[in-house]
């Protein structure tokens, strides 16, 4: 059986250097795909870059990082932005305000892509909580595009109501930089058979970052994701590199 790999690079547009890594892990390196913030300010010529690169762009959803395009009140906390915590920010949404926000994201997603998303994922693995898990799957269906799964209840879920999601997922982002070199190597050695989703967060650090609690690691990432030896690596072991049209 074949083992095809989609390397998914998080969080385009959280910063101008968050962005710009991105699309020199993929001009250099594996990435193959990434998923837009929408709520943020994205800078359009990043944007335009991404498209002639041919990087494949999917919907990051968020509910926990800076404020709502929405004005749902169960979404906020006292100063009007999200709650930082995936479970404590989804405890209080109120249904109707999360479609309100999901349908928000994606009408701010084709109208700076100007085309549909690749796949739907989620900020700080929101979507695996309710009731942003309905809406994010409900979504999914009316776009007719992939999900990632982290999990394989969130894959049994997303094949029961016959959404293509990859069958293994790989990634993290603590306190220390997840895909180093060293980690990349040896996860492209052992891949199992199917498709996985490696998730990634490479990009350069700069001033708009100081605020994340993962912002240097973004460049070990980029060592480990965004450069000849990982491509190398990959070509070497046999392995097809994709994207979520691939599932």
């Amino acid at each position: 059986m074949l083992r095809k790999l989609i390397v998914n690079a998080d969080d385009f547009g959280l910063t101008p250097g968050v962005s710009r890594g991105i699309l020199a892990a993929h001009r250099h390196g594996i990435v193959t795909s990434s998923t837009v913030l929408v709520t943020g300010d994205v800078e359009k010529p990043l944007l335009a870059e991404a498209r002639d690169q041919g990087l494949k762009l999917g919907l990051h959803v968020n509910f926990t990082l800076g404020k709502p395009l929405t004005h749902g009140g169960s979404l906020v906390g006292s100063e009007g932005r999200f709650v930082r915590d995936a479970r404590r920010a989804t405890a209080r949404a109120e249904p109707r305000d999360v479609e309100r926000e999901v349908d928000a994201q994606i009408e701010r997603f084709l109208s700076l892509v100007g085309q549909p998303p690749t796949h739907l994922d989620s900020h700080h693995h929101v979507a695996l909580y309710a009731p942003v898990r309905e809406a994010f799957l409900r979504a999914a269906g009316r776009l007719g595009v992939p999900v990632r799964s982290e999990d394989e209840r969130a894959r049994a879920e997303a094949r029961a109501l016959r959404l293509p999601t990859p069958d293994h997922f790989f990634g993290g982002s603590g306190p220390a930089a997840y895909w180093s070199l060293a980690r990349t190597l040896t996860h492209l050695a052992t891949l199992p058979p199917g498709v996985s989703e490696f998730m990634t967060h490479p990009g350069f650090f700069d001033e708009a970052l100081s605020f994340s609690r993962y912002g240097r690691q973004r460049e070990t990432e980029m060592v480990g994701l965004g450069t000849s030896a990982a491509r190398a690596a990959a070509h070497a072991l046999g392995l097809t590199l994709c994207d979520f049209a691939s599932l």
